[in-house]
């Protein structure tokens, strides 16, 4: 079931660089076999085709079986089989959360990444254990429960100490920290939190493993932009924003859900400045986008953005924009 599901995956996705189907035949034998490196590797094969879909939702077969079969495996095993086998479940859970947060199940994603967090204590893995509660966090900024996440990260920092120094995962606790900051209006920490997230430069490696870990610094400017929008300083912002979408993953289009949520960002200002060209020049887009990947993720920001149209409802291209954001899903 895994290896026909992860399959037809990769051919709806169109991940073509995944695997081949020899090495989904390998894959999907040592997840049969109930090994943790079976399930490590197959677990890392999702995250990337997962990183590659238009459709996130279209992943959600395959991983759903893995969670079956990782289940199934942990059934009848000793204590010391459970511990590597937890750490698997940790990392599954996490990209299970992912999906049900793009598709704006919060309540789905934040069990998920509950789940994911206690895995990852248990089997002692405390970069994933941080990041699961990094993820955790998240949901209360998208709620824009701030308190709570700030809560939340203080214990994932703490965790990240006792991880390893060659990831980036404290990095990412801090980039995280920086959001709830802006959403709690105090500019000083936020710009402190982004300037250690900064330091993300000076490990020698990437820091990341491409998975459940994914913080380079590369989201750096786009998050920087946000922030500044939350704390009303448009100019900064703008200019943030701005080289966001230079970068090669946006420009190109290859990362449908970070582009639109920065192109949000950007027509947000326009709205603030009641600028009804950049409103519609860049909400425009992020509509398009929405419907293309059929993230509700990013139609949900959008929805977000409509509290900003009142001092231009006169305006019938505002009015038309609005029309075609209440017409996208959110789920």
């Amino acid at each position: 079931m895994i290896r026909r599901e992860f399959l037809r995956v990769i051919a709806v996705t169109g991940a073509l660089a995944a695997v081949s189907a020899e090495e989904a035949e390998e894959l999907a034998e040592g997840v049969g076999r109930g090994t943790s490196v079976g399930f490590h590797r197959m677990n890392a094969h999702l995250w990337q085709v997962y990183q590659l879909a238009r459709s996130k939702n279209s992943v959600y077969p395959a991983v759903h079986e893995q969670i079956v079969s990782l289940t199934d495996a942990l059934k009848g095993r000793s204590d010391a089989e459970v511990v590597p086998l937890c750490a698997a479940a940790g990392d599954l859970f996490q990209l299970a959360g992912e999906l049900a947060f793009d598709g704006n199940d919060y309540e789905g994603a934040a069990a998920s990444y509950a789940l994911a967090a206690t895995a990852c204590r248990d089997s002692g893995a405390f970069d994933l254990w941080a990041c699961a509660l990094v993820r955790h966090a998240y949901v209360d900024v998208y709620e824009r429960r701030y308190g709570e996440a700030e809560k939340t990260l203080a214990t994932a920092a703490r965790v990240a100490k006792r991880g390893d120094t060659a990831l980036s995962t404290r990095h990412w606790v801090s980039s995280v920290q920086a959001e709830v900051h802006a959403g709690l209006g105090n500019f000083d920490a936020c710009e402190r939190a982004l300037d250690e997230a900064e330091r993300v430069a000076d490990l020698t490696s990437t820091g990341c493993n491409g998975g459940w870990l994914r913080f380079d610094g590369s989201r750096l400017a786009e998050e920087r932009g946000a922030g500044y929008v939350q704390l009303g300083r448009l100019d900064l912002a703008e200019a943030a924003l701005g080289k966001a979408l230079e970068q090669p993953n946006l420009a190109k289009g290859q990362s449908y859900r970070r582009r639109g949520v920065v192109l949000t960002d950007l027509a947000a200002i326009g709205a603030k400045r009641r600028d009804a060209d950049q409103v519609l020049t860049f909400g425009r887009e992020a509509v398009q986008l929405a419907r293309t990947s059929s993230s509700g993720y990013v139609a949900r920001r959008l929805q977000g953005l409509r509290a900003e149209f009142a001092p231009m409802v006169r305006d019938d291209r505002i009015l038309g924009l609005e029309a075609e954001i209440s017409a996208l899903s959110t789920h």
